[in-house]
């Protein structure tokens, strides 16, 4: 039987398509921006730049935002988002430290300044040595554990096995499988995809409080995935719409601005 030209060229651009994303998946995922380790930072407000060694030759940098020690109340361990660098979040900074809470913000593997592979595995593994590291001076009870879009996913898996006092999350994903499937679904995505993160499972493990920001317009990650976590959180957690809120405008909201001075108020 001979196959019609059609359905050879289909089946040829389907291959192709997937061939495309598993090989350049990461590149597709992460747009990090590099920085000379030899620089020098400029931020308006006072911080200190960390290193921390990781995984043998690899070492992770890290800013941390600080306040006065009369003022300071907690930490923020902010996981940022999938582009750029610790640069293009110290935007969101002011509203913890004006709150008392001071912010240590790492970059991730291949970001800004620090170096080592970009696996999710190394993304979970960079994360607990950060908060081992807030462990030195600060108690459960007094840490914040906060991820932006891509960052929810490792925020998510460090709550689930950590204490801390409030796990909040940004625009965050249900998992990198039913996210990718919104515009791959027709792929075997769970051996395809590299970065699994598998928010929806890690959320189950999650003691602590937990609060959800996601736009209804957002075009990134759209509403309705972020939505399907609600089935997974505990009484008293928090899912907050934002009408009209988009990926990237949500901290222009009044009710987000709002409902995070209350959080960190408490």
């Amino acid at each position: 039987m001979k196959i019609p030209r059609w359905l050879k060229i289909i089946v040829l651009v389907y291959a192709l398509i997937g061939i495309l994303f598993y090989s350049f998946q990461q590149k597709i995922l992460f747009q990090p921006v590099v920085v000379a380790q030899d620089s020098s930072y400029s931020f308006n407000q006072p911080f200190e730049e960390v290193w921390i060694p990781f995984d043998g030759s690899a070492k992770t940098n890290m800013i941390h935002f600080t306040v006065p020690d009369s003022l300071r109340k907690g930490l923020v361990l902010y996981f940022h988002g999938n582009r750029g660098n610790v640069r293009r979040y110290r935007r969101f900074v002011e509203r913890f430290t004006k709150n008392g809470y001071a912010v240590w913000m790492p970059d991730y593997p291949g970001f800004g300044k620090s170096t080592g592979d970009l696996t999710e595995e190394a993304m979970y593994e960079q994360a607990l040595q950060v908060y081992k590291r807030a462990r030195q001076f600060y108690e459960p009870k007094d840490i914040i554990i906060y991820g932006k879009s891509m960052g929810s996913g490792v925020a998510v898996q460090l709550a689930s096995v950590r204490d801390c006092k409030k796990l909040i999350l940004e625009t965050p994903y249900n998992s990198m499988r039913s996210l990718v499937g919104i515009y791959l679904w027709m792929y075997p995505l769970k051996p395809m995809l590299k970065y699994q993160f598998v928010s929806n499972e890690y959320m189950k493990k999650v003691t602590a409080p937990v609060t959800i920001f996601h736009g209804t317009d957002d075009g990134v990650i759209p509403y309705s995935n972020a939505s399907k976590l609600k089935k997974t959180l505990k009484p008293g957690d928090e899912f907050i719409s934002i009408e009209n809120g988009t990926h990237r405008n949500l901290n222009s909201f009044e009710l987000m601005q709002r409902k995070l001075d209350s959080l960190l108020r408490q």
